[in-house]
């Protein structure tokens, strides 16, 4: 760092002495040229001119030296008695010192204006630097993106070195590195006050960087060290500042959001339990009770009873055990699936297969054999869980079985880039103003008078998001409806499958 100063403060020394020299050449050879044919205010007036471009190129003091040397030179090479630095005259005399006065005049002003120039041009680049920070910082989604940006935005502010560390919520301060103990101390102290540490802020005055803290007493995110600073430099100080309230205000939002999602899912979480109570304590007690009453009588009177009625009663234990087989299942996958959609496995599988393990299944309740499949031979394998995708699909055929008395197509379509899984039934159909409703969890249509608490469909739809899918709901044009699962299909495909004995 101090190398590169050096060599900085070396280059800028060669170009004033540059710029000093080119000027009096230039300016002494021009009153040459036209010694002839000019007077010698117009000579003067060369000189004047060198001036002026010294004071808006050079620094003020730079400036003054050139001017006292314009004014000697001209002196020396046009003044009357030539190649001396005597006057003859006491108007020649008077004309160099009004030359002398204006010329610093001139550089006085021009470094003025320069002056007010850079402070301008330097507070546009510091607004757009807080715009350009701002933006950025809107759309960042970590703690780390907002340090990354805030060590870039005060790097190029200040030529530091700075440092930025983040407070944990334990209070303990974020180091990347091994920070020296006067460092961490300052960074402490100035969280402690909120308040700006450093020179030209009243506190800790003899320290050669300013602290500052990156929030208030009651939001505090973490501070920042600018070393290498200036007492006087009360703007650069004021940006300081604003850069750092940019990246508290940043950080705050962060865990502002993090604190809203978790409470969100906590109240999900609450609201899927109580869901999940009252769906037990409603529809769960009726065919609870069937079985109960079904197996008293049959424990009971058995004896009593004929054949026809023991089986009846067999029969609805078997139904009832069943619906609460199907509805527990879905809604424990639901709860799993809500709580953490991305712990499932995600192998290489067939449709093929998966479509025949469901048909083989489902047709023991398809007596009459109302199912009608077609899955074309050689489709592409997909990411995905077996059993997840089995359960979407026999749930959509159970569906169908309940609300359609007339056939029920099951199809498999490939397309370039997914593979598509359809199941149309000729039921009644759902209006327009239910479809969104019926993947609601414990939302169904009555229609049909058939019962159950609406979970088939929003696990078919939460098995399908899980796997990166899409189910949808499309009105069949002579009636009925049709379910299309969407799945994606990996263009690399596994180049040795394992077969299945």
């Amino acid at each position: 760092m101090k190398t590169a100063s050096a060599s900085h403060d070396v280059r800028q020394s060669w170009r004033k002495a540059g710029v000093f020299v080119s000027l009096t050449v230039t300016a002494t050879a021009g009153g040459f040229l036209l010694d002839h044919h000019v007077s010698l205010t117009s000579q003067a007036m060369l000189y004047v001119l060198a001036v002026v471009l010294a004071a808006y190129t050079l620094d003020w003091l730079s400036s003054v030296v050139f001017a006292i040397t314009a004014v000697t030179l001209f002196n020396f090479f046009f003044v009357p008695p030539r190649w001396t630095f005597e006057v003859d005259s006491r108007e020649h005399l008077i004309a160099l010192f009004t030359m002398l006065l204006v010329a610093l005049v001139i550089s006085h002003l021009t470094a003025a204006l320069r002056r007010e120039t850079d402070i301008a041009r330097r507070n546009e680049q510091r607004a757009r630097q807080l715009q350009e920070l701002a933006s950025a910082l809107s759309g960042v989604g970590s703690a780390q993106e907002v340090m990354a940006l805030g060590h870039d935005a005060l790097a190029l502010a200040f030529e530091g070195p700075c440092t930025l560390v983040q407070c944990l919520p334990d209070n303990s301060l974020e180091w990347v590195g091994k920070e020296s103990p006067q460092l961490e101390d300052g960074m402490r102290h100035c969280m402690k006050d909120a308040a700006v540490l450093g020179p030209g802020t009243g506190r800790w005055p003899g320290l050669n960087a300013w602290y500052l803290p990156l929030g208030d007493k009651e939001h505090m995110n973490g501070a920042v060290c600018i070393q290498n600073v200036q007492a006087s430099d009360v703007q650069g100080r004021e940006h300081a500042q604003a850069l750092c309230a940019l990246l508290a205000q940043a950080l705050w939002r962060l865990r502002l959001s993090a604190s809203m999602l978790a409470a969100q899912n906590e109240s999900q979480r609450q609201h899927i339990q109580s869901t999940f109570l009252a769906a037990i304590s409603h529809d769960f007690r009726t065919p609870l009770a069937a079985v109960v009453g079904a197996a008293s009588a049959l424990q009971t009177q058995g004896e009593k009873l004929d054949p026809v009625e023991k089986q009846r009663l067999l029969g609805s234990i078997i139904s009832e055990a069943n619906y609460l087989s199907v509805v527990t299942e879905n809604t424990l996958q639901l709860v799993r699936l809500t709580n953490a959609p991305l712990d499932i496995q995600h192998g290489w599988e067939s449709m093929e297969e998966i479509v025949g393990a469901v048909l083989a299944r489902v047709r023991q309740r398809d007596p009459a054999r109302r199912i009608k499949s077609r899955v074309p031979a050689g489709l592409p394998l997909i990411r995905g869980d077996p059993v997840l995708l089995a359960q979407l699909i026999g749930n959509l055929l159970d569906n169908a079985l309940k609300y359609s008395s007339d056939t029920i197509e099951l199809e498999v379509v490939q397309t370039k880039d997914t593979m598509q899984v359809y199941v149309k039934d000729r039921g009644p159909g759902i209006p327009e103003s239910e479809r969104a409703a019926i993947f609601e969890p414990y939302s169904r249509t009555d229609q049909s008078g058939q019962r159950g608490v609406g979970l088939g469909l929003a696990v078919c739809r939460a098995i399908a998001k899980a796997h990166g899918g899409s189910l949808m709901l499309r009105p069949r044009s002579l009636g009925g409806s049709s379910f299309v699962l969407s799945l994606a299909v990996d263009p690399e495909q596994p180049t040795q499958v394992k077969e299945i004995p």
